[in-house]
């Protein structure tokens, strides 16, 4: 449904989004993620037409971005960050604008515009002046905005900012029930708000791609192992022995537990090796009753900060590379070819006073 191929955008020196390649799914709601300078904004601008690329290529439903702008825009709904409201119009008056700026057909527009308010939960402020409605409400008129015309591909860049609580969880609902009938394409730092709604997630650091999968899959990729937290009832060297004993253990931990006469153990296996059931007959035969075992996994945020974090460490490294090139040339250029000597300047200052006797 979206096609991203080897997109670019320079400012100047700075590169926004450097050859960023990904493709969207028909049905699909696909989080993008980044934290803040990543390229996301840029490269939402560049899909909805609003940024022309540098370099690269942009197909919407088959229609190419910049040969057919208008095909393209029209599969489009698009929700910026800040809806493009007008405070001093009414809802009506204003999804009405609209609808005419979208083209809807004058003999659909009335029914398209209370399908939109309808599907969003906004009729009954339909004549209410968009300055007094409180932020959510805001939020819920941009997304009729954006769902008017029956778009087949939704962007939604930052769509719950400024919310309180309650009305994060409302907007989220909302999105949940547009993925069903929609392609949605959803800007977001909020890892929560993610893990919630998306079905598939993209993170982009300092405007490249470093990962792209579901939110269970990115967990198990940047783990690669797993790790099974017990509280076992006993002595410590007791459980320390058994524990000991046992094959296929990467790593364990031991800890005094919370748990009066208890320890938490931490065992650390291959992501494909499964101990639970061995660590749980071997801890019968001791009697050391096991009060708690469960398998512990990354959360999106943590998969995030790792994979941004090493995406970091990537670019100083190269960045140091570039600087260490840079000393050596200069170095080898000093030795080759060394600024004038003592004895040089000597010359030059005879040769200019011969110059001024004459």
């Amino acid at each position: 449904m979206i096609e991203v191929s080897s997109l670019v955008k320079r400012y100047g020196d700075h590169t926004a989004v450097d050859h960023l390649s990904f493709t969207v799914e028909e049905g699909q709601i696909t989080g993008f993620l980044g934290p803040n300078g990543a390229g996301k904004s840029t490269t939402m601008n560049i899909i909805t037409g609003y940024l022309a690329p540098s370099e690269g290529r942009v197909v919407i439903d088959g229609h190419d971005i910049l040969e057919e702008p208008e095909e393209a825009k029209k599969c489009i709904g698009y929700l910026p960050e800040l809806p493009p409201l007008y405070p001093e119009m009414t809802v009506r008056e204003y999804l009405d604008f609209a609808a005419e700026l979208k083209k809807v057909p004058k003999e659909k527009k009335a029914e398209e515009i209370e399908k939109a308010m309808d599907e969003v939960k906004i009729t009954d402020m339909a004549n209410r002046l968009i300055k007094n409605l409180s932020k959510g409400y805001c939020q819920r008129v941009g997304l009729a905005q954006a769902i008017l015309g029956n778009p087949k591909i939704l962007i939604l860049d930052e769509p719950t900012v400024g919310l309180d609580p309650k009305q994060i969880i409302e907007i989220r609902e909302l999105m949940k029930n547009l993925g069903k009938k929609h392609t949605v394409l959803l800007s977001s730092h909020i890892l929560s708000e993610v893990s919630a709604v998306c079905d598939y997630v993209m993170i982009i650091s300092h405007g490249k791609l470093v990962a792209s999968d579901t939110p269970e899959n990115l967990s198990k990729l940047t783990q690669g192992s797993n790790i099974l937290d017990l509280t076992v009832r006993g002595q410590m060297g007791t459980i320390v022995s058994a524990v000991g004993m046992m094959s296929d253990i990467e790593d364990v931990q031991y800890a005094d537990s919370a748990e009066n006469g208890c320890v938490d153990v931490r065992i650390k296996t291959a992501q494909d090796v499964d101990i639970r059931e061995n660590i749980f007959y071997r801890m019968a035969e001791l009697q050391c009753p096991i009060l708690k075992m469960q398998y512990s996994s990354l959360s999106l945020e943590d998969v995030f900060l790792e994979l941004t974090e090493d995406s970091e460490a990537e670019e100083n490294s190269e960045a140091a590379e570039d600087t260490s090139e840079e000393n050596d040339t200069e170095e080898f250029f000093e030795e080759e070819f060394p600024e004038d000597t003592p004895e040089e300047e000597n010359i030059e200052e005879k040769e200019k006073e011969n110059e001024s006797n004459l």
